[in-house]
C-alpha cells in the first residue's frame, strides 16, 4: 500500500493460537452402570457452523456408513475493531539489534485490534454438550493469556489476552425421526491482539569524531581555520570482553558487537601542528 510490502502473519498466528487452546478436549462415554466405556476426541477446524451444519443435513446417517462426527467444534473469525483505549504513542519505534549484532531493527509500535472469535460446539446429545463446556469455562476467568513472539525480526514477545464475553445455545432438532439432531453451542471470545507495520533496518553506529577548532578572530568563526583538536568516541572492550574506558585497552571498535558489554571509550588528539591523524 505504502512502497513496501510486509507480512508478519500476526492473524494466522492469532487462529493457530486460538485453535490450539481447544484441540485436546474428550468426552467420554459411560453405560448404565456408569463405567467409562468409549473415549473421543473432539475434533476442531476453522470454519463457520453451517458448513458443518450443511454437511450433517446432507448426511442421511441411517443409509450412509460414514456420518458427520458429532461432537465437533468449529470457531471462525466474526469480525475486528480498533481497541484505540490499548493504543501507545504512535510515533515511538521499538528497536532491538538483529542477529548478526551490526545492526539494529526497528518498528512503530503496533495498532491494537480486538479480534472476535466465535467457537462453536456441535453435539448430538446434552451429555456430550456439558462435558466440552465444562473443560472449558475453568479456564476464563474471564480471561486466558498467552504469550506470543509475533515479529521474528524484533524478537519482542507479547501477551495476548483472549477474553471469554459470553455462551449461547442453539437446538437445531426439528422434523421426523430419521433427521439427526445437533445442538450448538456458540462461545464468543475477544482476543486482544496486535497488528504490526513494516520493520526498517540501521547500521549500528560505533564511532564519532569530533573536529574541535578556535578561530584567530573572536567571534568571528571561519571554516578555513584548522581543527586544533579531534575527540574521538569508540565502544571498548579489552580482550576478556570486560569494558574499559581506556582506548589503548580495547579492541578494534568494528570487532565489538551492539549487544557486546562495552565502556565509553574517550580519546582527544591536539594538533598544534595542523598534521591530521
Amino acid at each position: 500500500m505504502f512502497g513496501k510490502y510486509h507480512n508478519h502473519a500476526a492473524i494466522r498466528k492469532y487462529i493457530i493460537m486460538f485453535g490450539s487452546m481447544f484441540n485436546d478436549i474428550d468426552v467420554v462415554r459411560f453405560n448404565t452402570s456408569g463405567a467409562a466405556v468409549q473415549s473421543i476426541r473432539v475434533p476442531i477446524a476453522y470454519g463457520p457452523k453451517e458448513k458443518f451444519l450443511a454437511r450433517l443435513n446432507q448426511d442421511p446417517s441411517l443409509n450412509k456408513p460414514i456420518a458427520t462426527q458429532l461432537p465437533r467444534l468449529a470457531f471462525e473469525i466474526t469480525d475486528m475493531t480498533y481497541a484505540g483505549q490499548r493504543g501507545l504513542n504512535k510515533l515511538q519505534r521499538n528497536s532491538t539489534t538483529s542477529t548478526n549484532n551490526n545492526s539494529s531493527v526497528s518498528q512503530f509500535t503496533p495498532v491494537p485490534y480486538d479480534i472476535n472469535i466465535t467457537l462453536y460446539g456441535m453435539f448430538a446429545n446434552n451429555e456430550d454438550a456439558v462435558q466440552v463446556v465444562e473443560q472449558i469455562l475453568p479456564y476464563f476467568r474471564p480471561e486466558y493469556t498467552h504469550s506470543l513472539k509475533l515479529v521474528p525480526e524484533t524478537g519482542h514477545y507479547y501477551d495476548i489476552p483472549t477474553v471469554l464475553q459470553g455462551m449461547s445455545i442453539e437446538d437445531t432438532y426439528e422434523g421426523d425421526f430419521q433427521t439427526r439432531r445437533a445442538i450448538i453451542y456458540s462461545f464468543n471470545f475477544t482476543v486482544k491482539g496486535y497488528i504490526f507495520g513494516p520493520t526498517s533496518n540501521k547500521g549500528t553506529i560505533k564511532r564519532t569524531s569530533v573536529d574541535i577548532g578556535i578561530p584567530n578572530v573572536a567571534f568571528a568563526p571561519s571554516s578555513a581555520e584548522t581543527p586544533s583538536s579531534r575527540v574521538k568516541l569508540t565502544p571498548g572492550v579489552k580482550g576478556d570482553g570486560t569494558p574499559t574506558s581506556d582506548p589503548t585497552e580495547s579492541v578494534e571498535y568494528s570487532s565489538v558487537n551492539a549487544d557486546s558489554t562495552y565502556g565509553y571509550a574517550f580519546d582527544k588528539i591536539d594538533f598544534f601542528d595542523g598534521i591530521d591523524d
